[in-house]
């Protein structure tokens, strides 16, 4: 399982350094990287990408302006990465800007995925949204049993 918060840096040449507890949750060395919904980064173990990316291609036409819209900003800027010996991966320049990222990151577990954010837009994301965190707890809370 991919959980966790853990703080990186975007090393000169563009790479990240995937901590080895995420990595050693992750089956085998692909993986995707695309754009997020928010301002930041999907990373994709190869597995859980093609059953998110089947997903959208079926479940929406072409011919719907809102399908386009989800396929042309998640799945076209997809990219297969590997992870080196050191266990870092590549992050390109078109998806380092997009998320905006510098030198300080955050990766971030959501269970199937990775998320990684420049530091700076994750705080701000962060205070930006507690407000709403508190209301998704209280509406949702109730729906959680464990």
């Amino acid at each position: 399982m991919l959980t966790g918060e853990y703080r990186v840096s975007l090393d000169d040449k563009g790479r990240l350094i995937i901590p080895s507890r995420l990595r050693s949750a992750i089956p085998g060395d692909s993986l995707v990287l695309t754009r997020g919904v928010d301002r930041c980064l999907w990373l994709f173990p190869m597995e859980d990408w093609r059953a998110l990316s089947s997903s959208l291609m079926e479940a929406a036409s072409p011919f719907q302006k809102k399908a386009r819209l989800l396929q042309r900003r998640i799945i076209a800027p997809a990219q297969e990465m590997d992870l080196d010996k050191l266990g870092r991966v590549n992050i390109p320049g078109t998806l380092q800007e997009a998320a905006g990222l510098q030198k300080d990151c955050v990766i971030l577990g959501i269970e199937k995925y990775l998320e990684i954010w420049d530091l700076d837009e994750y705080q701000r994301y962060y205070a930006e949204t507690e407000e709403e965190f508190q209301e998704a707890a209280e509406e949702l809370g109730g729906l959680v049993s464990f």
